[in-house]
């Protein structure tokens, strides 16, 4: 699939029936690309939720992609992974891959992102592009990076401290989607801020 538009990653929550609750909810707004992302749960609990997010996304033809675990993202069925600098090399997630998708964080380096690009990744993130309250000690990344970036001929993901405000301006920079924890996952209705995501979204890649 084309990458593009909004890009959700599940928060860290203890409550796997909230999680779920809440994925659901991004997918019925109309999120279809969605990384599941989890540093704090047991092994056994990823487990479980990535297999039912596996299963949502398949229900609602989105995209489940897992972070940082390529054992998990094969087991699961998922339909992809994202690995960062310490989460194993590229290239032979890519040999284990077959036909999956393979993101890279980038975090704020065009070398990184074209070594990403060579060891064989469908798209790469750079970030964070503003201040975070997942990751408040992220390096930043200028904007410009997306510019830089358009050459190396695949998607780009920006994250970090997104939201419907300065979203505009990301895309505006030349990045193909928008990565969202927070201001997507904490708002009070969940479906609705998917919606608006998606109403700006169109808005600015038809402009």
């Amino acid at each position: 699939m084309k990458l593009r538009g909004l890009y959700a990653i599940t928060p860290d929550l203890a409550d796997s029936e909230e999680l779920l609750r809440r994925a659901h909810a991004a997918m019925q707004g109309g999120v279809r690309i969605l990384q599941y992302r989890s540093k704090t749960a047991p092994a056994g609990q990823r487990r479980a939720e990535a297999i039912e997010l596996a299963r949502l996304a398949r229900k609602h033809a989105a995209c489940l992609i897992v972070n940082d675990d390529l054992e998990l993202a094969l087991d699961a069925g998922a339909d992809g992974v994202h690995l960062g600098r310490e989460d194993g090399a590229l290239a032979a997630a890519r040999a284990r891959l077959h036909g999956k998708l393979l993101g890279a964080s980038c975090y704020d380096s065009i070398a990184a992102a074209r070594a990403a690009v060579t060891a064989g990744a469908d798209y790469v993130a750079f970030g964070s592009v503003f201040a975070s309250p997942t990751k408040p000690a992220a390096v930043r990344a200028p904007l410009a990076l997306f510019a830089a970036a358009r050459s190396l001929g695949v998607p780009l993901v920006a994250i970090g401290g997104i939201t419907l405000e300065n979203a505009p301006q990301v895309l505006r920079a030349g990045a193909d989607c928008v990565a969202v924890i927070s201001d997507l996952f904490d708002a009070p209705d969940v479906a609705e801020r998917a919606r608006a995501y998606g109403r700006l979204l169109r808005h600015e890649i038809t402009q």
